[in-house]
């Protein structure tokens, strides 16, 4: 079983900048694949940012030249550099970690850019 843990959500002015974090909860299986989402109130989840096992990756058009995916693989771990952040930028951010078996999930963690 693999659990992923998120943190560095909070509160942040527009313009601000937050770094979340996103753990496997062991190491029995190196994911290489990971992707950030998010979910606004009354909104569907979208796709935020992706990094695939090869090292490429991907962003929404709404984030790009903003926030960076990056990864640590021996810690098992991604993260999603938010700089500019703007108040559309409000939102519970998941990660999903694809497993040669599925896939997991972070629990969320919210953050929200006051105007």
């Amino acid at each position: 079983q693999v659990q992923l843990v998120e943190s560095g959500g909070g509160l942040v002015q527009a313009g601000g900048s937050l770094r979340l974090s996103c753990t496997a909860s062991n190491n029995i299986y190196t994911i290489n694949h990971w992707t950030w989402y998010r979910q606004a109130p009354g909104n569907q989840r979208e796709l935020v940012a992706s990094i695939l096992s090869n090292g490429g990756t991907n962003y929404a058009d709404s984030v790009k030249g903003r926030f960076t995916i990056s990864r640590e693989k021996s810690k098992n771990t991604v993260y999603l550099q938010m700089n500019s952040l703007k108040p559309e930028d409000t939102a519970i951010y998941y990660c999903k970690g694809r497993l040669a078996w599925g896939d997991a999930w972070g629990q969320g963690t919210q953050v929200t850019v006051s105007s």
